[in-house]
């Protein structure tokens, strides 16, 4: 995964300020499946294997880590993976290794009755000196086309080491990102046994090291060709158990501090953040579906900022073109990849980022740096979160929330008429507090302290809840609090941070109820004994607004938060940075 690189002219420099041309699927019903033009009957098998209840013991049994380590095995063997490396070789290089993961595609496709389509997506844009590149994936065909919108599981298949675009070295670019690679491919091969309702495309990209340039070619031809994406998974850095003497925070603790039970999913936003509410979908199926059925639970932990700090992946493409995606990365990692500090050791970005050692001399490798029983954890809930929002029902239209002192009332707008509902409360973290589950389109609700943001979802006669709407913010009510007290509603309002305790980053809200004239405005973090840590412009845009506030990973304690409005200060509050 790439480092930001923060100047432009230098990035001119290397890989040409120009956008991607003449983005065309190599394989024109790869194309037509996606945008909904085909006969499901083609493609719907003679067993259909469709209820959940058949789908996720499945995929958490036909994941195999040794399946996972056979893929690392393969691709470590083209030496590099470099976006601008060797095309022609048949055995290293970035040619050799896409038509490898096309070969696989294919081959699944055979040993699923040719319901697995793949395709290369070729773009042209100069990219360390070569013009023309081609992402793989793989077309699994809905059984429904009623059902719009595809779901997209991903990783970049290129590899890098020291130099962005140094193709003579060693590049096996196994944690970042043969890891995610290697998910791709094995979810391709459990999941095309079972019939979806919707489409999914299993993606490996290229030019992810250089400037996300195959994501971001494949949003923009979906963009441009009307291809419906509801959701985008994107996988890097994701088998890796072992902490670095170095990493982006929010990471780990510490240089060989080990973890192997926990998963960060990183999106972007947090109030009426489509991209939140699917990380917020996947851990929901993960504790609704798998919890109860695993040998080894796992943490899903839904992060603040779109990424690490300075960092970027796949998933942030697919965000800018309007398409709901999060990106999966394991809780450590090794290396913050800033590999033009010489003081810098640990593996990625590096020639030392391999499968592993050999530590008995006899030319077998028996220490890995990838830890596949992990990753198959991995693999298994993404497989689950696809799989759930491939099956499900459509999200409703609409829904109008209100609030009383007791109560709040839910009205949903739903032309299928489901006849089940799950309505979901949150207040100050990234995690829903409270779900409920109704069974009319209309519901009074108990009401909740503080601050409140409501979504729905429609349930299934499976019992499988379609992806989250947006979110409706029920400010406190006033009545009580305000009028009583002989004090007008405020004509800005500042909310609890969120989440509240943070990670290494929180969003700050603010609700600005009518046009205001001002001259200059801040948000100023202070600690508790008054001592000023930061000061941010920001702009009183009616309506709600979202600050993002980096505070830096491992500094711990209670902070104040103020908004400051031409020198006078409206409100503050506390915040609880505790990791």
């Amino acid at each position: 995964m790439k480092r930001a690189i923060t100047s432009l002219f230098f990035v001119c420099q290397l890989f040409a300020c120009l956008s991607q041309t003449n983005i065309l699927s190599t394989k024109q019903l790869a194309e037509d499946i996606m945008l909904g033009n085909y006969d499901p009957a083609d493609y719907t098998p003679g067993t259909v294997i469709n209820h959940p209840g058949d789908i996720v013991p499945a995929i958490m049994d036909g994941i195999l880590p040794d399946s996972l380590k056979s893929y690392l095995l393969r691709l470590s063997a083209f030496e590099t993976r470099n976006t601008g490396s060797d095309t022609l070789s048949s055995s290293r290089g970035i040619g050799a290794a896409r038509r490898w993961v096309f070969q696989r595609f294919e081959q699944i496709g055979a040993e699923n009755g040719g319901r697995l389509i793949p395709s290369y997506l070729q773009f042209d844009r100069s990219i360390c000196s070569v013009n023309q590149h081609r992402n793989v994936f793989a077309v699994l065909p809905g059984i429904d086309t009623s059902h719009q919108g595809i779901i997209i599981i991903e990783g970049h298949l290129d590899s890098r080491c020291e130099t962005a675009c140094d193709t003579a070295c060693l590049a096996e670019g196994m944690e970042d990102n043969g890891s995610g690679t290697a998910l791709v491919l094995e979810l391709a091969r459990v999941m095309s046994q079972f019939a979806f309702d919707r489409t999914i495309v299993f993606m490996a990209t290229i030019g992810e090291e250089q400037g996300l340039f195959g994501a971001d070619a494949f949003a923009k031809y979906a963009k441009n060709k009307g291809i419906p994406i509801n959701a985008v998974l994107n996988n890097d850095v994701i088998g890796g158990i072992i902490c670095g003497e170095t990493s982006s925070p929010p990471s780990c603790p510490g240089l060989n501090d080990i973890d192997s039970t926990q998963v960060r999913l990183f999106s972007q936003g947090v109030n009426n953040s489509k991209h939140k509410q699917l990380a917020r979908f996947t851990k929901l199926q993960y504790v609704e579906e798998l919890l109860g059925l695993v040998s080894v639970p796992m943490m899903v932990t839904i992060m603040s900022a779109e990424d690490r700090t300075g960092r970027g992946g796949d998933h942030i493409p697919f965000r800018e073109q309007g398409f709901a995606a999060i990106r999966f990365t394991s809780a450590n990692e090794h290396g913050n990849a800033n590999t033009d500090d010489p003081n810098y050791h640990d593996r990625q970005h590096t020639t030392k980022d391999v499968l592993g050692v050999d530590t008995d001399g006899d030319n077998v490798l028996d220490s890995f740096f990838v830890d596949f029983n992990y990753l198959a954890r991995n693999a298994v809930i993404n497989g689950v979160s696809a799989g759930m929002a491939a099956i499900g029902p459509e999200t409703p239209v609409d829904f109008t929330a209100t609030r009383t002192a007791d109560s709040v009332f839910v009205e949903i707008t739903d032309p299928f008429d489901y006849g089940e509902y799950r309505v979901f409360y949150r207040s100050t973290t990234n995690d829903f507090d409270t779900i409920f589950t109704v069974f009319q389109k209309n519901a009074g609700l108990p009401n909740a302290a503080g601050l409140l943001r409501v979504s729905v979802a429609a349930v299934d006669g499976n019992g499988v809840e379609s992806l989250f709407s947006g979110e409706k913010t029920l400010s406190v009510v006033s009545g009580a609090d305000e009028v009583a007290n002989g004090r007008a509603t405020p004509p800005i309002e500042l909310y609890q941070n969120r989440p509240n305790p943070f990670d290494e980053a929180t969003y700050i809200v603010y609700q600005v109820k009518e046009p205001i004239s001002y001259r200059e405005a801040y948000l100023v973090i202070a600690n508790l004994e008054g001592r000023e840590i930061k000061r941010m412009p920001i702009s009183l845009h009616e309506g709600e607004n979202e600050v993002l506030y980096t505070h830096g990973y491992n500094v711990l304690g209670i902070y104040t938060y103020s908004l400051e409005v031409d020198g006078k200060v409206v409100d503050t509050k506390q915040m609880v940075f505790a990791n």
